[in-house]
């Protein structure tokens, strides 16, 4: 029970919590309101009991003698007697409570009612008092009921309710009570202090429900803000450890600090590339002077030949470290929508002479489609999976390229007649991103791993197929 009530808290806003807590504390009042009430009415129908056994005392005092008549004793005369008696003493100069006239007219408790009964000649007093409905309240005394009084009952304008001793007297049945006095205009003022403070705890509840609400969305929409600027490679923003929301700052500074580290180690990363670049630039540059004084020392066609072919790869090889030194930089790390068809077919362009001297023809097949990314690396993505499709298509193959926008978003598909991927690792693109580097598959430039990195980096995912014969290499990119 106890992990349920955990759950079902944990799935709960600050501001639900918040307001509950408010909602609760309101019915908490309203509770002790109502209990408040209940113990007031108990206490004054103790004091209405107290009165009634007193008047019902001094009633078998005053009866003296003749309440220890016995029923075959009694005459009419004796009981028209004790009634004059009752109605004598009910309203005599000596009582000092309210009147049944100033209990009608104002509504206020303390009247004493009266009946007797005799076993001869008429009953005396209030005879509501013995059919009125009501119930024993064995913890007010010995005999003592609380009767409910309809309108017309004792006033012709309201009902009241009394507390009454039911007694034996001898051959006589009396009934003594009390009209309760009732929670009267002070009660009611209390009770509309209790409801207003209620109402006040809720508003305030709820106000600080949505402040506190404002609040984290506020702290969170800063902590958001710096990682989707470390996102883009931009480290300069820290989220606010304290200003926003103190119930945050264990959060953002785990935040802080693990930008701190991603900083560094990106910092890092950049230092070695540059230290990589500045190892390997020298020894190209040599190499490619090199080649042209063999070139230009040897007359041998062939050689000429072999010498422009290295000093191409060469050059292919100082533009791949040239874009990967650019995309280190940052230079081209700005989101915006980018048309894939319009890239796919440009791309095709760029390796259609490549493609002819191969003898291989190009499909395109591409729906306007828009997604937001890094225009550079898209297209280097895209040259990438074109360039590994025409290295190992067959003479007179077909490469075909698609386009498309479904259901689940953005599709392009990049299918080759060439071996295509062993069976075993179609299901894991990163398997077959190692198995194709294990195998020597290495396409120009980074290969499908920096494709696969690209696709991570837009939220999308590239999955390979057979094509029988070929390999479907396609990247879906998230609506």
């Amino acid at each position: 029970m106890l992990r349920r009530l955990r759950g079902w808290l944990g799935r709960r806003t600050s501001t639900q919590l918040a307001a509950g807590m408010a909602v609760l504390a309101a019915a908490a009042l309203a509770g002790s309101l109502l209990v408040t009430g209940a113990a007031v009415r108990a206490d004054q129908r103790q004091q209405a009991a107290l009165a009634a056994l007193d008047d019902y005392s001094a009633l078998a005092e005053k009866l003296g003698s003749e309440a220890a008549l016995s029923a075959s004793s009694l005459t009419e005369a004796d009981a028209a007697f004790l009634s004059a008696y009752l109605a004598a003493f009910q309203s005599g100069p000596e009582r000092d409570a309210r009147t049944i006239e100033q209990t009608c007219r104002t509504g206020r408790g303390g009247s004493g009612v009266r009946f007797i009964r005799a076993p001869v000649g008429k009953p005396a007093g209030l005879v509501a008092l013995e059919t009125a409905r009501g119930e024993r309240a064995r913890r007010l005394g010995d005999g003592v009921w609380v009767l409910n009084l309809r309108r017309g009952d004792l006033c012709p304008s309201r009902a009241v309710e009394v507390v009454a001793v039911k007694r034996r007297i001898g051959a006589l049945d009396l009934i003594v009570g009390r009209v309760v006095e009732p929670s009267g205009a002070a009660w009611g003022l209390a009770a509309a202090v209790l409801i207003g403070v209620a109402v006040l705890l809720a508003a305030i509840g709820l106000t600080a429900a949505t402040f506190a609400r404002r609040r984290l969305t506020g702290a969170v929409a800063e902590v958001s803000r710096a990682l989707d600027r470390a996102a883009v490679g931009d480290f300069s923003i820290r989220a606010p450890e304290t200003a926003l929301a103190p119930e945050l700052t264990e959060l953002t500074g785990h935040v802080n600090g693990t930008l701190d580290r991603l900083e560094e180690l990106v910092r890092w990363m950049r230092d070695s590339a540059d230290q990589m670049a500045h190892d390997f630039r020298t020894p190209l540059a040599r190499a490619s002077a090199r080649l042209e004084q063999m070139k230009d020392a040897d007359d041998n066609p062939e050689t000429r030949a072999l010498a422009d072919e290295a000093r191409r790869d060469l050059a292919r090889l100082s533009r791949a470290m040239t874009e990967a030194m650019a995309l280190r930089d940052g230079e081209a790390w700005t989101f915006e929508s980018v048309r894939l068809d319009v890239l796919i077919q440009q791309t095709c362009e760029l390796y259609e002479p490549l493609a002819e001297e191969r003898g291989v023809a190009f499909r395109v097949e591409a729906a306007p489609v828009a997604v937001l990314g890094v225009h550079s690396l898209l297209q280097r993505a895209l040259a990438n999976l074109v360039d590994n499709a025409l290295k190992y298509s067959p003479p007179g193959g077909v490469i075909t390229l698609t386009v498309a926008d479904d259901a689940d978003g953005a599709r392009v598909t990049v299918a080759d007649q060439g071996p295509g991927f062993d069976a075993s690792v179609l299901d894991d693109p990163s398997a077959a991103v190692a198995a194709s580097q294990s195998q020597g598959r290495e396409s120009h430039g980074m290969g499908l791993a920096f494709v696969q990195a690209i696709l991570r980096r837009h939220g999308a995912a590239m999955t390979i197929d057979d094509a029988r014969p070929g390999a479907v290499v396609t990247a879906r990119f998230p609506r």
